[in-house]
């Protein structure tokens, strides 16, 4: 039998999982969602799109990795070995997302220092563009390094690695034991505190407030699903890796809603916190709440920024909250997306997690150089909408009917999450994998394809896009198949998988 490492405590693997899925989206990307999406009325199919694909994909991939006990390429792999690359697909995901994710998080550790003394001064916008990240005009013209950028970024990459290297339990456990409830109090703090500011009634007014007729759209409910699916980190092989370290005796059901309801928690209270100070822009400016909503790069660099200028009293204290809240944010999910590689690299070639950490991570870590430069934000711009778009979302479709469909795996899977859990699962579990997620899935799949055809992503030269993101998302499908035709190394195809009997003793 394997001697596979494990978690210390169940509740230790939940806020692992939870930092995984609370990231820099929870705070940029949902709020503004909501808000463009119906207001109030959007909760209605956020909750929908979270009980029909968001927990049951997450127990699918908790069940898929505590029953075959492997990284996902490994554990795909025992599911049937036609299909290896789908998990090496999925690990190719990670690892692009790595290299440019990294870079944000420097971003906001450089600004969690620039909040004490407002170093962006007047024009925030100016200075993100401008000062730091000295953007070239032509998208593809890589230019320089930038030392603002790349300091903070090998910062970044010593944290995430130094946690990697210390393993399961003392490494990865023990520092979401420790940022995730850091993160938690510091937002709550600054939500308290911009409840408290002129105009955030009609921040929260204009979030909450339900616009009914936008539910009859078709748009809103792909919208939902789209935020619930990049949300909660699954279809790139985090989950799956994440719950392989799981002891055999695991509520995996109940985990997944406990990880479901709480990255849409916390996504709620963004939203709150969000608006809150947006109301309070808008109040300061005498503009409607409308002409201040932003969101991803530009609210957190640019508006939060201005933002801050016009808090009343220890403005550069709360700044640096923020931003230390997305660091936050935004490391316990680097630590997530770079152990899939590691723990691929490590079933593959019977490395040891030293090496495949220092591999792995090392090579991932040179990569997202290019993003430390001066034409480095148009490279991660592209690359983050085209490996989401065509390698997230693609990825956990292909999963969706390859286990369900063609595999028709769900009631093996089903059996064994019933063995070890309190909530069995019924008929609403395989109806939703196999015909709610896949259609809402394959609706989406077909929009981008028909809206990314007809216009070139923000407008991006065609030759640029080509290498930099439809190149990029094709690449990491091709090296799935790549390394599945890297011969296996023997020693672990004889490792033994736990049936359902041995996991219920």
């Amino acid at each position: 039998m394997e001697n596979r490492p494990q978690w210390g405590s169940r509740a230790g693997f939940i806020m692992a999982a939870v930092g995984s899925a609370i990231g820099l989206g929870n705070i940029w990307r949902f709020p503004a969602v909501a808000y463009e999406n119906g207001g109030g009325a959007f909760f209605f199919p956020y909750l929908f799109a979270l009980l029909t694909a968001g927990i049951p994909l997450l127990i699918m991939e908790f069940t898929i990795g505590h029953k075959y006990r492997g990284s996902a390429p490994l554990s795909y792999a025992r599911l049937s070995k036609k299909y290896e690359w789908l998990g090496w697909w999925q690990v190719a995901i990670s690892f692009v997302i790595s290299t440019y994710y990294a870079v944000i998080i420097a971003w906001a550790m450089s600004f969690a220092g620039f909040s004490f003394n407002l170093k962006w001064g007047d024009d925030p916008n100016g200075f993100l563009f401008g000062e730091y990240l000295k953007l070239s005009e032509t998208p593809g013209d890589i230019g320089g390094i930038v030392p603002g950028v790349f300091i903070p970024l090998v910062i970044v990459w010593a944290v995430t690695l130094g946690i990697l290297f210390k393993g399961i339990k003392k490494g990865i456990e023990i520092a979401n034991k420790i940022f995730i409830p850091v993160l938690v109090v510091l937002f709550l703090i600054i939500v308290v505190r911009a409840l408290t500011l002129d105009g955030a009634i009609a921040g929260l007014d204009a979030f909450f407030k339900p616009n009914w007729e936008m539910i009859a759209d078709p748009k809103v409910w792909v919208a939902a699903y789209g935020q619930i699916f990049f949300s909660l980190s699954i279809g790139f092989a985090i989950m799956v890796t994440y719950s392989s370290y799981l002891p055999k005796k695991t509520d995996l059901t109940n985990s997944a809603f406990i990880t479901g309801f709480a990255n849409s928690g916390f996504e709620l209270l963004a939203g709150i916190g969000v608006f809150a100070a947006l109301g309070f822009m808008a109040a300061q400016q005498g503009v409607g709440i409308n002409e201040v909503v932003s969101s991803g790069v530009g609210l957190a660099f640019v508006v939060f920024p201005q933002i801050i200028n016009e808090f009343p009293a220890l403005n550069g204290l709360f700044g640096s909250f923020f931003f230390i809240c997305l660091t936050l944010a935004g490391l316990t999910s680097l630590i997530s997306i770079v152990e899939t590689f590691v723990a691929g690299v490590q079933d593959k070639f019977n490395v040891s997690r030293n090496k495949a950490v220092l591999v792995g991570g090392g090579l991932s870590a040179v990569i997202s150089i290019l993003f430390a430069t001066q034409g480095g934000l148009y490279f991660l711009d592209a690359a983050d909408y085209f490996i989401n778009q065509f390698g997230v979302a693609l990825a956990g479709l292909v999963q969706v009917v390859i286990v369900g469909w063609v595999l028709k795996e769900l009631k093996n899977l089903q059996n064994h999450a019933d063995v070890v859990s309190d909530i069995k699962l019924g008929a609403w579990w395989k109806v939703c994998l196999i015909g709610i997620t896949p259609i809402v899935l394959g609706y989406m799949m077909i929009q981008n394809i028909i809206t990314n055809v007809k216009d070139n992503y923000e407008g991006y030269p065609t030759s640029f896009l080509l290498y930099a993101g439809w190149g990029v998302a094709i690449a990491a499908l091709i090296m799935g198949f790549v390394f599945m035709a890297i011969k296996k190394n023997e020693t672990q195809t004889k490792l033994t998988i736990p049936n359902d009997k041995e996991v219920s003793q």
